[in-house]
């Protein structure tokens, strides 16, 4: 059976002082959700945030990136060995922004997914496509191929371990949804993409979530669509009232 997830992704915002606040808000708000809640904060609060997520159930730590070497002399960057000694439970992997500003390329994504899963940790593969790609139909081809290079060469087992985030990169930050049934159709086609590869039972238990300008208000209708399975939520996570609202909305 699939898990129910909203996660929060706070990207570069927040001092460690303002991140402990919102985490202390978030947990005062939401009692018992009806699913995971994931908290993302920058690395500089994984620890600390960490600390205070674990004494509560059903919430969960997680990292915004991670390098896809294991250690050596790549000065500034952070190894999944190193969020995994911290208490990190997930990793966000493909986000648009990495894809778009850092130039990752599947190779590279597909080698973060390794050394996540290696240190016993979840991947948040995020996979979506531009405006120009929706335009001209051909979104579902376009997010097909970064999920079987990406994903498809696990093997079952660690598969099933994987998160997939549906981010259409037209809708993230702009204020710009996706209709729900916009949503619907793309999370259904990832699953059947999915069940061509692994079986329908496998594609059965994958999480898919939905990120792309996901609020308090429009999440009910989001979260109401069969394939959808939670949210991959940014800006709307740094509101303790509106993340908990979103958390809510959880099926």
């Amino acid at each position: 059976m699939r898990q129910q997830i909203v996660a929060g992704n706070w990207k570069m915002n927040t001092t460690l002082e303002e991140g402990l606040e919102l985490t202390k808000s978030i947990l005062e708000k939401v009692e018992k959700p009806r699913g995971l809640v994931v908290v993302a904060p920058p690395l500089t609060h994984l620890r600390d945030v960490g600390k205070m997520l674990k004494v509560r159930k059903y919430f969960h730590l997680a990292a915004q990136n991670c390098y896809q070497e294991e250690k050596g002399a790549f000065t500034g960057e952070v190894s999944a060995n190193m969020l995994a000694s911290v208490g990190t439970e997930f990793v966000i992997i493909g986000h648009s922004e990495r894809r778009l500003y850092f130039k990752e390329k599947n190779d590279v994504l597909a080698a973060k997914v390794n050394v996540t899963l290696a240190r016993g940790m979840r991947p948040i593969f995020c996979c979506g496509e531009p405006l120009h790609i929706r335009e001209v139909d051909t979104h579902v081809g376009y997010v097909a191929k970064q999920l079987k290079a990406g994903l498809f060469h696990l093997k079952e087992e660690d598969f099933r371990k994987v998160v997939i985030a549906y981010e259409p990169i037209w809708a993230i930050g702009t204020g710009r949804t996706a209709s729900s049934l916009q949503a619907q159709e793309m999370h259904h086609a990832i699953r059947v993409l999915v069940a061509k590869k692994y079986g329908k039972a496998v594609a059965d238990d994958t999480t898919i979530l939905y990120g792309g300008s996901c609020n308090a208000q429009n999440a009910p209708e989001i979260f109401s669509q069969p394939d959808v399975d939670g949210g991959l939520i940014g800006g709307a996570s740094l509101k303790a009232d509106d993340f908990a609202a979103i958390i809510a909305a959880l099926k």
